[in-house]
């Protein structure tokens, strides 16, 4: 079987689906990468020996003229390539490519991974997007969700039917590879890490406020950023602004990193005050690590965390409470910091163990490959 994976860019195959790809190929299936070129995509070749295939496509872009050309790129892709089987994640490739393999009269699967602003900004856009959604989604053969919030919602606006949805933990997590340390060890200064791009949606702006009232309360107080700067689309922090954010010392901004298991594993707790979620892979991995969180009570996010045992619920678009939830874990003896990290490390093995996605999936590719 030939399995493609259509992903908004390079780097999210080869930091999400990269178990996937390898255990596609452990079946026996021939897999190609198709995703707009960036440092990753030799990548793909070389490391993981799949087939990369470039698509040029603007990911933030709502321009109709440019989309209807992408679905013309995604057919004519899918014309040329023949997969039997067509799994598609992000909005675009989710709507223009499940379009295109319904032309090309291939299967598709898709992957709700999260819904961005189409249903945290109420405008045109979100309405013509939320129109696509349910014209695109009466084609493929599955569409995952990795959330019950996220999928009753679409279920709410009538964007797909019952009958062809499921449920996966997130993009699970590799609890072999994301383990907690041999020894606890709790750092001097308390350390927190914050692990996303640098988005309004992803809370930022809140945790650099949240930061500041923690270091007021507890001076000397670590508090860490982790991830790439994209000002892309509007929906970015400006690099002029966020500049100005780190002159007042209240964050150490760390760039981004291809091992964010080194970064997890010196921190002390990780936080994400996301205005809404999939499943964060972050937090998983975080859980995995045996690491508290401090995440807000949105869809995605919650589900990461059982209140009180493995981590604290804060509200949304709400620093004061932030700071409250990140001083109370820092406040806490180092045995029960040491317990709410066991009981995430729990969580993550009997519900976020990423071979339960990797089995979903493969269970739809042979799904398709018996028709």
């Amino acid at each position: 079987m030939r399995v493609a994976i259509v992903i908004n860019t390079s780097w999210n195959i080869w930091n999400f689906r990269r178990s996937l790809v390898q255990a596609l190929q452990a079946a026996g299936h021939e897999v190609l990468a198709i995703a707009p070129p960036d440092a990753y995509s030799e990548r793909l070749e070389t490391e993981l020996g799949c087939r990369y295939v470039p698509i040029p496509m603007e990911n933030k872009g709502t321009n109709p003229v440019k989309d209807a050309l992408l679905t013309r790129r995604f057919y004519d892709i899918y014309r040329r390539e023949k997969p039997d089987v067509v799994l598609h994640y992000t909005i675009k490739p989710n709507i223009y490519g499940t379009l295109a393999a319904r032309l090309a009269g291939i299967p598709s699967v898709n992957n709700v991974s999260g819904l961005g602003t189409v249903f945290i900004v109420k405008n045109l856009v979100s309405k013509v997007a939320l129109g696509l959604y349910r014209f695109a989604f009466k084609f493929p053969r599955k569409v995952f969700f990795q959330n019950d919030d996220d999928r009753q919602l679409f279920l709410q606006h009538g964007l797909v039917r019952p009958a062809i949805t499921d449920l996966l933990p997130g993009s699970g997590v590799a609890t072999d590879k994301f383990q907690p340390a041999a020894t606890f060890t709790r750092n001097q200064p308390f350390t927190f890490l914050m692990i996303a791009r640098v988005l309004y949606e992803k809370g930022v702006e809140e945790y650099f406020e949240a930061a500041r009232l923690v270091r007021e309360a507890v001076p000397g107080t670590r508090i860490q950023l982790l991830g790439g700067i994209d000002e892309s689309g509007g929906v970015g922090v400006k690099r002029a602004v966020f500049e100005e954010w780190l002159t007042a010392g209240h964050v150490e901004y760390l760039g981004t990193s291809d091992d964010v298991a080194a970064q997890i594993r010196q921190a002390d707790c990780v936080v994400l005050p996301s205005y809404r979620e999939g499943t964060p892979k972050t937090l998983l991995e975080a859980a995995a690590m045996a690491k508290p969180i401090v995440t807000t009570d949105v869809p995605g996010c919650r589900e990461t965390v059982v209140d009180g045992q493995n981590g604290l619920l804060c509200e949304v678009r709400n620093a004061p409470d932030l700071a409250a939830k990140m001083l109370q874990v820092l406040r806490l003896p180092a045995a029960e910091l040491e317990q709410m990290g066991r009981a995430g490390r729990h969580l993550a093995e009997t519900k976020f163990d990423e071979r339960i996605v990797l089995n979903k999936y493969l269970q739809e590719v042979a799904a398709v490959a018996r028709r």
